[in-house]
């Protein structure tokens, strides 16, 4: 629903956009990270027809954002970082005037389905100057889903908000995941990793990984790490693990842990279990062990590794 080919966007001498190129399906939720200024905002602003782009191209639910930028905001539901709102309408009323501003048919209806949507509907008539940050943040996404976009582009949704308030955003998020197109930036790298299906990592203008959260962590670790655990002591575990042909790192995490990892596709760990039990010791546990995204995110937009890496 979204395919983004050679994308350029120019302020003046500085490239914000180096020639991306990127997709997103139906029923994907892409998660869209990467430090301030390195052209995410950019890059949703030019998806939703805000901006032009400077070269390349991006069809969205199946128009060009430059040449039928009309049709495409008609099928993208837009949340910017600053939610535009209206602070002396209430819920309903600025609801039902977005929905007059669609042309939608039946706008107090399709008000009313959306505010249950984004659990709101108990507060429809409360002014939306006395709303907390959450709320806010709830009825920015209401406008966004009011006329049931093929493609949902958010940006920071959750910025500002309790916990209680992004794990209800978030559920918001998966929800409308199962069916649309979902693109949305965050800072909060965990977040990422709990509802995108996959993840973008953009730095200085460019796509630095593309990948779900565990082939980034394979890609970037060129490894697959495991913590064994047995009964009692392990004294002289680590050595009994470094025989086995294909591990790496073997490092002693504790009195009865060994941690180590072994290349991507070449799974040792039935080798190592055997070799634990044939040496006497009682094999308690043995599980991957993830690289965090956040891991991930600094490894890949740190200068110093990206230049390793070249």
């Amino acid at each position: 629903m979204i395919q983004v080919n050679g994308l350029v966007k120019d302020y003046g001498v500085r490239r914000a956009l180096d020639s991306i190129t990127f997709d997103a399906n139906q029923g994907e939720i892409v998660g869209f990270l990467g430090p301030n200024g390195a052209g995410k905002t950019t890059t949703m602003r030019i998806l939703t027809g805000y901006m032009p782009p400077s070269g390349g191209e991006a069809v969205v639910a199946g128009y060009d954002v430059v040449e039928e930028s009309l049709e495409v905001r008609k099928r993208v539901g837009y949340l910017p970082e600053t939610v535009p709102l209206y602070n002396d309408m209430t819920a309903l009323d600025y609801l039902k005037f977005m929905a007059q501003l669609r042309q939608l048919p039946n706008a107090e209806d399709r008000a009313w389905e959306t505010l249950d949507m984004v659990n709101l509907d108990e507060r429809a008539n409360s002014y939306i100057g006395n709303f907390s940050k959450g709320m806010r943040q709830r009825i920015g996404l209401a406008q966004a889903l009011l006329h049931r976009p093929e493609v949902l582009i958010l940006d920071e949704p959750t910025i500002g908000l309790d916990p209680a308030q992004v794990v209800e955003i978030r559920n918001v998020i998966r929800e409308i995941g199962k069916d649309r197109t979902v693109l949305f930036s965050t800072h909060i790298l965990s977040e990422a990793q709990q509802i995108s299906d996959r993840v973008l990592i953009i730095n200085r203008g460019k796509i630095v990984a593309e990948d779900t959260p565990e082939n980034l962590q394979s890609r970037v670790l060129g490894a697959d790490r495991v913590v064994l655990r047995v009964r009692g002591d392990a004294d002289g575990l680590d050595e009994t693990v470094k025989k086995v042909k294909g591990t790496r790192k073997v490092e002693t995490k504790g009195e009865d842990t060994v941690e180590f990892e072994f290349s991507a596709g070449q799974d040792v760990r039935p080798q190592v279990a055997k070799a634990i039990v044939q040496a006497g010791y009682e094999l308690l546990e043995m599980r991957p062990v993830g690289m965090s995204l956040e891991e991930i995110f600094l490894e890949l937009t740190d200068d110093k590794s990206a230049g390793k890496r070249q």
